[in-house]
């Protein structure tokens, strides 16, 4: 029975990837370097700023001693942007507060700073629905390390197989399956949620797993299909959950539903 869910924060709950993209770019660009949107998407995309400042450092010789003033100004950018493109969107309102309804615990847990965190969930008024919020400054390795999924376990006291991680991007989810926990993969902040949150849109339309065998399932796998029993979810009918149609297979419903495996 899945107890917990912990969100990943920018490109999941937050639309802010492109935020940390400008800030970084803007403060490396007083000396005359610049991080290519090819390298960002391939390489440095939901790392935390100091380590993407070592990456420069061994790449594009970086003197270490710029990292503390690049990294503060960085977050200054960051925190400007915050200020002024962080609004609440109702899906995500409407998404959380219905999964804490249904007795969830819910927690965000994100490679940025604790102020950033902090900020962007009481600018989305997302915080009151949260347990726990976890930045890349309580754990000692941020991800792709595992660190930051097992202290939120650990803090909401349950265990990978009743905890559901929510990532976007191969950094996450490194850390994300190293856990142990259950995985769903999301494409963007708007992964299935305008067809799933909505009171007044209740249909949700096919959505393609590409993991199961036959290709033909309702939801997107969460978790590899490793087990003889693999669970398969979705985003976008977090809510209102749906069958996979992997043949003999059903799966665990958010809304507390025991398994039944045929």
């Amino acid at each position: 029975m899945i107890k917990a869910v912990v969100f990943d924060m920018d490109g999941v709950l937050i639309d802010a990837k492109e935020w940390h993209y400008e800030a970084l770019n803007r403060a490396l660009g007083l000396f005359g370097l610049e991080i290519s949107r090819a390298d960002h998407l391939t390489t440095f995309d939901g790392l935390p700023t100091r380590k993407k400042l070592e990456i420069l450092t061994t790449t594009e010789d970086l003197p270490r001693e710029l990292h503390s003033f690049l990294n503060a100004l960085k977050q200054t950018y960051t925190m400007e942007m915050v200020n002024t493109r962080c609004k609440p969107t109702f899906i995500h309102q409407f998404a959380l507060s219905s999964l804490r309804a249904r007795g969830l615990k819910l927690a965000v847990a994100s490679n940025s700073v604790r102020a950033t965190v902090e900020a962007m969930m009481q600018r989305a008024h997302l915080a009151k629905y949260l347990d726990l919020m976890l930045s890349n400054e309580d754990v000692e390795r941020p991800k792709p390390a595992p660190d930051i999924y097992i202290a939120a376990m650990v803090k909401l006291g349950v265990s990978p197989a009743e905890t559901l991680i929510v990532e976007d991007n191969e950094h996450g989810l490194q850390a994300a399956r190293a856990s142990g926990a259950h995985v769903l993969v999301v494409r963007d902040v708007s992964d299935g949620l305008n067809s799933s949150t909505s009171p007044r849109r209740r249909s949700v339309s096919p959505t393609r797993c590409p993991d199961c065998p036959r290709n033909d399932a309702l939801a997107r796998l969460a978790g590899a299909h490793e087990s003889s029993a693999p669970e398969c979810w979705t985003w976008r009918v977090m809510l209102m959950p749906q069958r996979c149609s992997c043949a003999g297979w059903k799966r665990r419903l958010l809304n507390g539903i025991r398994t039944s495996i045929s």
